[in-house]
């Protein structure tokens, strides 16, 4: 079970030793050894996982790492087996996140999207924000034109992106209801509004939302659009 940098026997080194005491020092050098800066993973980053999940109640470097590695899932790690083998695993990390995330910490976001990886929604997981200043680019169904689409502090539209005049013809965006909401849209949200995390919630309820096309003018859901175009190859 060889590491990002090919050893097969540092891993379990630095596990066995924070799992003794906690160890800044161990957890630094297991966070460059199981999970690359350009979000690359490898055979010991699954293999460890079960040990993270252990420690993931009383250790944020635990979870946090745990959380690191499944949002990396969805590449081409190619440790598709070694990841089935971890389901286990993963279902105690899943109840352990959520948990979390209702004692509203500090971290709230970062383990949001690391639920979402556990939950196997690796593409919002890859490419949800916060929405403070968020941005998403979308080809029109009808027409193709490229539409740009922000959910955050500059406000709720789509437009043209022209890039020496900025965001021209904007149309404001049409928020879903909570009560159309279905599917992967719907449980964030009701989880966003469970811990009083109300921007998140309005962002994710514009995301799933629709949106007018300013060349068309035709009305076409962002979330379908944006997922059919970004979604991870698996």
């Amino acid at each position: 079970m060889y590491d990002c940098h090919g050893d097969v026997d540092r891993v379990p080194e630095l596990l066995a030793r924070v799992e003794r005491e906690d160890d800044a020092g161990a957890w630094d050098e297991l966070g460059y050894r199981l999970v690359l800066e350009r979000d690359v993973v490898f055979p010991a980053s699954f293999a460890a996982l079960p040990r993270l999940v252990r420690l993931a109640s009383r250790s944020a470097r635990a979870r946090g790492l745990a959380g690191a590695i499944l949002r990396c899932a969805a590449g081409g790690h190619g440790c598709d087996d070694l990841l089935a083998g971890c389901a286990d695993a993963i279902a105690e990390f899943r109840e352990l996140l959520d948990q979390h995330l209702r004692s509203r910490p500090g971290d709230y976001f970062t383990t949001f999207l690391s639920l979402l990886a556990a939950e196997e929604q690796y593409h919002w997981s890859a490419v949800l924000g916060d929405f403070s200043d968020d941005f998403y680019q979308v080809t029109c169904p009808h027409c193709a034109v490229e539409v740009t689409i922000a959910i955050g502090d500059h406000g709720r539209y789509s437009a043209i992106r022209d890039w020496h005049l900025g965001d021209v013809d904007r149309r404001g965006l049409r928020p879903a209801s909570p009560e159309s909401l279905s599917g992967i849209g719907r449980r964030m949200h009701e989880t966003a509004l469970r811990d009083g995390e109300a921007v998140l919630a309005d962002g994710i309820a514009h995301l799933f939302g629709h949106a007018e096309c300013p060349c068309c003018a035709s009305v076409f859901s962002i979330a379908d659009e944006y997922a059919s175009a970004h979604r991870p190859v698996m």
